[in-house]
């Protein structure tokens, strides 16, 4: 794999990490579904992934999707996988293939069409039936995605199947098949949680980490393969996710890493589905950490899923308790919660990731060569709330110091008077030089006797992100909140302060957010608060102070925003000023919502299946739904790359939103605003929106704050707030005078 068998130009495997370009790399990859996307949105989308500091991207090929009926296969449309491929070549992003056959997502069957379940009953087996079926699907397959494959083309990776366990021989039948189908890549892949056996050398084994699941039972607590993965430890397998498919009482038998192979991740769970019975929050600080311990263990791949969310291309064809799975799924959504959601807008985790990822992508390749290493008082147990957790990454000179005191549900205490001692070979580091509180919601990864541009930072107690560059690059220090940023340099280091102050940093110093030094006038440290460094955007050269999202294409900068763009660029001094323009009309207008019909109180259960609750079907929410109709202002005068969206803010158990008394989009409350894209919507069309009230009494688990929601009123249904956004794209302005031109203009404000 990789070096003798289809060995490529850039990308090459070792038992410690990948190799890009000749040199150790840690990628981090993203996860989107192009069959879920509207493909005038591929571009943008995959730049925007760039942006957040992505160097690959992750999609299933899933078969019930362009072979619905035997024979009948499309690759056009929003289905054309070979024009998303030619899109990631165009934007220069790599490109990981998970060509099933079976897939799950979410997908009914596992992706498996119907009639493949109905010819195959032995399917994901040597079974000779379910082969032919299958090689016949890599055949479609390798149409479409061999050309990109090859030693300098962007298809680095191939994942086979997904979730299987039992069946390594299997998994290697299918990975020949592949292969004689013409598909190749340096880098074949399997999923290794769940106890997985895999079929040795044939597949590089990744892992999950997920900070909650849609898939646990009924009234089940927070489980404790979900408080694992806010630990450090080096136990990589995870017993829990797709524990909901296996047979009951089957044991999982948790299996150590394969040596041959690095750790490396494929799931860490970039959001969470929602499912009826069960909706779960997945907020930013906790993907977050998942993904900063991670790192600590010892991770030299990071794979996020999802990372963009999406939309069903179809009706039905989602998991649900009608074909057989333990948990019902909305028909349409698939929005995930991800860093982008179903419409592109951005989640809650965007900007935590984006500082994550900038640390990577700046020092990656010193990580990957670094040891993890566990204190020996590190906790033992998931359920110890009180023992400080903390791992260092080191190749013995140098390394980074991992911290986490952030956990949902279950708070983790803070810790008074730390004070760390790791062994280095030049002597003990001493972090820091007095004892510091760290409180708890900390997610930290502090240098240690790091070198970067002649510079020496002995420890800092704020984190490093990325790294902007110019004449003298520029360092980013992420405070924390309750810790004061203070950094300790090499004795003899040279600083230079805002105010052209030269002293010699003989002792550690103090920074301020907001502030910055320059040592030995060959790099500067630039600290930001917590909040200011979920706004930061590193592209190439650029440093983007912006809440909207920001990419580039080829030399411009572009924003996508409702309203007048508020950005600053870091100049290597200051941020100042970026001024925008748009030809097009964005803005956001409240939208009226005529009540037709009140809603009726709903039984606690619908349905059951597995013991957990059935979503309703459209007869059920038909006889207990309120029924409003949505009076929305004409979307057909929107300028080419504009995009529509319905934003609601409701309340109640389901929604759907039906157009000419047609279901095309729905949702399962969790407490989130509900987006909705409309771009392609035929104009004037008559939409409603059905709502199905929730009760306390109702069998559905919530998170804690609609769980809130839900007990202080004996019938929740309601709509809060309805508004139609256009947002549209807007261009850096060459000079001030192209700016006051525009019809548009913003000064941003740093």
């Amino acid at each position: 794999m990789s070096n003798a068998t289809n060995p490529h130009s850039r990308v090459r495997l070792t038992s410690r990490w990948i190799e890009i370009d000749g040199k150790p790399a840690l990628p981090v990859t993203g996860e989107l579904h192009f069959s879920r996307i509207p493909r005038g949105r591929w571009e943008e989308t995959l730049r925007l992934m760039v942006a957040s500091g992505l160097t690959s991207v992750s999609t299933y090929v899933f078969w019930i999707h362009h072979e619905p009926v035997r024979g009948e296969v499309s690759f056009e449309g929003d289905l054309d996988i070979a024009a998303f491929l030619e899109t990631a070549e165009r934007v220069g992003v790599d490109v990981i293939v998970r060509i099933g056959p079976w897939c799950h997502g979410e997908v009914r069957n596992g992706g498996h069409p119907d009639w493949v379940v109905e010819a195959a009953p032995d399917a994901r087996t040597n079974d000779p039936v379910y082969l032919e079926l299958a090689k016949a699907w890599y055949e479609q397959v390798a149409a479409q995605v061999a050309p990109f494959c090859g030693p300098d083309r962007r298809v680095i990776g191939i994942q086979i199947e997904n979730e299987l366990y039992d069946q390594p021989e299997h998994i290697a039948t299918l990975k020949q098949l592949a292969r004689d189908a013409g598909l190749s890549a340096p880098l074949w892949t399997a999923t290794g949680w769940g106890g997985a056996i895999l079929p040795p050398h044939e597949v590089f084994p990744l892992y999950s980490g997920y900070a909650d699941g849609f898939w646990a039972g009924q009234g089940s607590t927070w489980d404790d393969s979900f408080r694992d993965h806010f630990r450090f430890t080096h136990v990589w397998d995870d017993p829990g996710v797709g524990g909901d498919f296996r047979e009951e009482g089957v044991e999982i038998v948790v299996r150590d890493i394969d040596p041959e192979f690095p750790p490396a991740t494929c799931e860490l769970g970039g959001g969470m589905a929602t499912a009826y019975h069960r909706r779960p929050i997945a907020r930013g600080r906790d993907i977050a950490a998942v993904a900063n311990v991670k790192i600590g263990n010892g991770s030299a791949w990071q794979g996020f899923y999802m990372y963009v969310g999406g939309t069903n291309p179809a009706d039905h064809i989602q998991e649900s308790h009608a074909s057989g799975y333990p948990n019902d799924l909305p028909r349409f959504d698939y929005d995930f919660q991800a860093a982008f959601g179903a419409t592109g807008h951005p989640g809650s985790s965007l900007g935590l990731l984006r500082d994550h990822n900038a640390f990577l992508d700046a020092f990656g390749d010193r990580l990957v060569q670094m040891h993890s290493s566990l204190p020996d008082d590190a906790p033992v147990d998931v359920h110890d709330l009180t023992s400080l957790r903390w791992a260092v990454r080191t190749d013995g000179e140098s390394g980074f110091l991992f911290i986490n005191t952030h956990q949902p549900h279950e708070p983790l205490s803070g810790s008074p008077d730390v004070q760390f001692q790791i062994a280095l070979s030049g002597g003990d580091v001493i972090v820091p030089d007095r004892p510091v509180g760290i409180p708890s919601g900390v997610i930290a990864r502090w240098p240690l006797r790091l070198d970067f541009a002649g510079v020496r930072f002995e420890w800092a107690t704020a984190s490093v992100a990325g790294v902007a560059g110019g004449a003298i690059p520029t360092v980013v220090l992420r405070a924390h909140d309750g810790i004061a940023p203070r950094v300790r340099f090499a004795a003899g280091t040279s600083l230079r302060n805002s105010a052209g102050d030269d002293v010699f940093a003989e002792e550690a110093v103090d920074i301020e957010p907001g502030t910055s030094v320059v040592a030995n006038g060959a790099l500067r440290i630039l600290v930001v608060d917590e909040r200011q460094a979920e706004r930061l955007w590193y592209l190439g050269e650029e440093l983007i102070d912006s809440l909207d999202p920001v990419w580039l294409e080829g030399e411009g900068l572009v924003v996508r925003a409702a309203h007048q763009p508020d950005a600053a660029r870091w100049t290597g001094i200051r941020f100042e000023p970026v001024h925008f323009v748009t030809s097009s009309t964005p803005g956001s207008v409240r939208v009226t919502a005529q009540p037709i019909r009140a809603g009726e109180r709903p039984p606690v259960r619908f349905g059951e299946f597995m013991g957990r609750s059935t979503a309703p079907t459209d007869a059920q929410i038909d006889e207990v739904a309120a029924v409003w109709r949505i009076d929305a202002p004409s979307i057909d005068t929107t300028a080419d790359g504009d995009r529509a969206e319905l934003v609601i803010e409701w309340e109640g158990d389901v929604a759907q939103l039906r157009a000419g008394g047609v279901v095309i989009r729905d949702r399962f409350w969790d407490g989130l605003p509900w987006r909705i894209d409309l771009t392609d919507l035929p104009p004037h069309a008559e939409l409603t929106l059905h709502i199905v009230p929730i009760t306390p009494e109702s069998l559905i688990d919530l998170d804690g704050e609609a769980r809130a929601r839900v007990a202080a009123d004996s019938l929740l249904c309601g709509v809060r707030n309805i508004t139609r956004v256009i947002s549209t794209r807007w261009t850096r302005a060459a000079t001030r005078d192209d700016a006051a031109a525009g019809e548009f203009e913003i000064v941003g404000v740093g």
